[in-house]
């Protein structure tokens, strides 16, 4: 049995960012002609200067609202969808709303390489829960296993009984959905007396699956690992087992991708490790994002797995990015916080902690000096006042510094008092 997808997930580091920023330069260079809209957002640069992740900084982040804008001025997509993408094809509706059209091709949400990492293979009968109705979630990996040469049951959500009645004549081997739907299915089928014990993998998306969840899947026998994937971009990273299917730290990043992490409210790439905003350029012919800002949390883990794939690796959903907090009337927004960063250099990291006190909001803004600075807090509280229109104090946290977790502003205010 093979052990990987294909070859471009063995690639050495340097191969695939050569190869992946020439696919995106060539992309750019056709894109760019035929998508005014994405050219004039870009800034109409010039896609043989884009040679690396420095160059691709220089570029605009591209967040939800961006995109709803545009594609309120400029419906449904905000012209950055080409025609091919639209004929015989399929359109999707998120929340906002935000439309998207189906990429191009036969897997064009990158989900099969996710599965074959999940121990699905051609020949598998899989139990697809994830929804089927106006957005893209149940496709995604309905694609993805069809591409791979599975036989797919497009269960889509509810009807669990009808769901069990199926399976049952079926005899699925592997599952697709939210991590927590299959374990309603094989309760409720014990509770009828059928078994569904032909079910030995699946590739759960859509929320959390925990360390007791997964384990209760692993005494009945099934081998569950997850994807992180948006309806905006498919298959963004995946887990990766070892031979006892257990899983491997991190995520790992889907091949055509280019991952950066971001600080939240910025387009500045954070050092590795740190948490920010992950951000995310596709090299999808029929709808290309260039730095779609996710609104998720996560990091880069360093070092590659141990299953031998050789792609970046991240922590997965670590949270939201989106922190724009209202104090005193004003909203405060990271970006503001990163624009007092610039301003001082001898702060390495910075949160803005809001509370209050006597009935009123107060903020303190707690920084890490960077290493071996002794920032003037005196001079970054005129900093902070000037950048916000509020004023507040500045601490120094302690010896063991800010929390990584991503957050640039946190809301401690006790909303129930």
């Amino acid at each position: 049995m093979a052990t990987y997808f294909d070859e471009l997930e063995t690639r050495a580091h340097a191969d695939r960012e050569r190869e992946t920023f020439d696919a995106l330069q060539s992309l750019l260079a056709q894109s760019l002609t035929r998508l005014p809209a994405l050219s004039q957002w870009l800034g109409n640069p010039d896609p043989g200067e884009i040679t690396g992740r420095q160059a691709l900084a220089s570029l605009p982040v591209l967040r939800k609202p961006d995109l709803m804008d545009m594609q309120a001025a400029n419906p449904p997509f905000g012209g950055l969808a080409t025609v091919d993408a639209l004929k015989g094809n399929r359109v999707f509706m998120s929340p906002g709303p935000v439309w998207e059209p189906q990429g191009l091709g036969s897997d064009p949400w990158q989900a099969a390489r996710a599965l074959f990492a999940a121990g699905f293979r051609a020949g598998d009968v899989v139990h697809n829960s994830l929804a089927y109705h106006m957005t893209p979630g149940g496709f995604i990996l309905d694609e993805g296993a069809r591409a791979l040469g599975c036989l797919v049951l497009p269960a889509g959500i509810g009807n669990t009984e009808a769901q069990i009645e199926a399976a049952k004549w079926l005899k699925p081997t592997g599952f697709t959905g939210t991590p927590d739907y299959l374990k309603i299915i094989l309760e409720k089928a014990d509770e009828m007396g059928i078994d569904l014990s032909s079910i030995r993998r699946a590739l759960v998306s859509g929320g959390a699956l925990f360390p007791s969840l997964r384990q209760y899947y692993a005494d009945r026998g099934v081998s569950v690992l997850q994807s992180y994937a948006t309806a905006d971009l498919g298959v963004i990273a995946y887990e990766s087992a070892d031979p006892g299917g257990s899983p491997h730290p991190g995520m790992i990043v889907s091949e055509n991708l280019i991952v950066e992490i971001v600080r939240p409210g910025t387009a500045d790439p954070v050092p590795e490790g740190e948490v920010g905003e992950l951000v995310v350029t596709t090299l999808n012919p029929g709808y290309p994002l260039i730095r779609f800002g996710t609104g998720d949390l996560s990091a880069v883990l360093p070092g590659t797995s141990p299953c031998g794939r050789t792609g970046m690796r991240i922590k997965g959903w670590m949270g939201r990015a989106d922190q724009r907090t209202k104090i005193k009337g004003m909203f405060v927004d990271p970006k503001q916080i990163a624009q007092l960063l610039k301003l001082h250099p001898d702060i390495r990291r910075a949160r803005l902690v809001v509370g209050r006190s006597n009935d009123t909001d107060e903020m303190v803004l707690m920084i890490e000096p960077a290493a071996g600075a002794d920032p003037d807090t005196a001079e970054i509280e005129k900093s902070l006042a000037s950048v916000t229109n509020l004023r507040g104090s500045v601490n120094v946290a302690g010896p063991e510094g800010l929390p990584n977790d991503g957050k640039v502003i946190a809301d401690e205010r006790d909303y129930s008092a």
